[in-house]
């Protein structure tokens, strides 16, 4: 490769913004290898977030530019991606095999947080990334339904720990693992606090990139054992237009701010009523609170869902809409939100808690 070629591409490179990161391959710092093999250009990408999507962006954006060069007839990609784990709260250290957690939480129920946490789950998971769901909510467990997986089957055991369930490529845990469905959960807060911690602490999960939390509604025991034991990446709140969801979502902020974990954004759920008949689509729930909450507090509107009845039927049937349909409007939602969470995540430093080792300071 001559010195006027490599020029070329690395300001061809450095040109144009990629979706969801807002910076070009060169400021993002993903470019690590530009070669010429006869005609070939190769390029070797990573980047710090699942791939697949972006992959497909530039070939269909930068390669036709890339072939205008002088002496390139083809383009040849080896993208790869590398996820990091980041910053969490009080600096907290990451858990073994688990390098993100992400909280979805709302303030109240009723809201499709659940079905929202899935779904996400499952588009990282297409898009490449290693991806797990733990269902925190040790009262009203939901994804063992969700993700398919039927009553009583039940986690491999193997000493303290138990392997994780896996469905349409996702690492699942859920209490609902563990019981009967008809069985209630009849514990004080002390014992959900503590399921919860033996849930993600032995858990086997394996060599995970994101870990999806399905919180319960509120702000009670479950959230304060979270923030304070958990080491929690970013938080996610899932909340409908109308005034009293806004309301119980803006708690749910200020609950994670003052236990400093940070919010990455706000998803506006059932913005709008999609017919499943005729198509037209109707703000039944109201408009534009998603974004008022998000602007309220600094945070992101990470997108809009609508309302529409396969969503909830594919989730019913234990086949979630993004491994269903993934073609479809609805998933392509999702897909966009959980693209830019993982943009988001990567913006933020490094976790240096994981590299520094913890020094001790004894007198002899």
């Amino acid at each position: 490769m001559t010195d006027t070629q490599r020029v070329a591409v690395e300001a061809l490179l450095g040109d144009t913004p990629l979706p969801y990161i807002d910076q070009t391959l060169v400021e993002a710092k993903a470019v690590k290898g530009i070669e010429m093999q006869g005609g070939t250009l190769v390029l070797t990408v990573q980047l710090a977030l699942p791939s697949l999507t972006l992959g497909a962006w530039l070939r269909e954006n930068l390669e036709p530019k890339l072939l205008e060069l002088d002496g390139v007839s083809a383009v040849q990609w080896q993208l790869s991606s590398k996820i990091i784990a980041h910053k969490t709260q009080n600096n907290m250290k990451s858990m073994e095999n688990v390098r993100n957690i992400v909280a979805v939480a709302s303030g109240k129920g009723g809201v499709g947080k659940s079905t929202t946490t899935v779904n996400l789950a499952l588009a990282l998971a297409a898009e490449g990334a290693r991806v797990g769901v733990l269902d925190a909510d040790i009262y009203g467990p939901s994804q063992g339904l969700m993700l398919g997986i039927g009553q009583g089957q039940r986690p491999v055991t193997e000493g303290s720990m138990m392997r994780p369930i896996s469905a349409y490529g996702v690492q699942a845990m859920s209490m609902s693992f563990l019981i009967d469905d008809n069985q209630p959960m009849v514990w004080r807060g002390p014992m959900v606090s503590g399921a919860l911690q033996q849930l993600l602490t032995q858990t086997g999960w394996d060599d995970l990139d994101y870990l999806f939390v399905d919180m319960p509604p509120g702000t009670g025991d479950i959230q304060l054992t979270l923030s304070q034991k958990v080491p929690v990446t970013g938080a996610v709140i899932v909340t409908t237009p109308q005034d009293i969801a806004l309301l119980d979502a803006r708690k749910g902020i200020e609950m994670f701010r003052k236990v400093e974990i940070p919010v990455l954004g706000v998803v506006e759920n059932m913005s709008l009523h999609v017919c499943s008949q005729c198509g037209h689509a109707e703000p039944i729930f109201g408009e534009g609170g998603g974004q008022k909450i998000a602007e309220a507090y600094d945070a992101e509107l990470l997108g809009q869902l609508p309302l529409a009845l396969a969503i909830r039927q594919q989730s019913d049937s234990g086949a979630p809409i993004v491994a269903a349909d993934p073609a479809s409007e609805a998933a392509c939602h999702y897909r966009d939100i959980a693209l830019r969470i993982a943009a988001l995540l990567a913006a933020r430093g490094k976790n240096y808690a994981n590299v520094f080792p913890e020094i001790v300071v004894q007198n002899d």
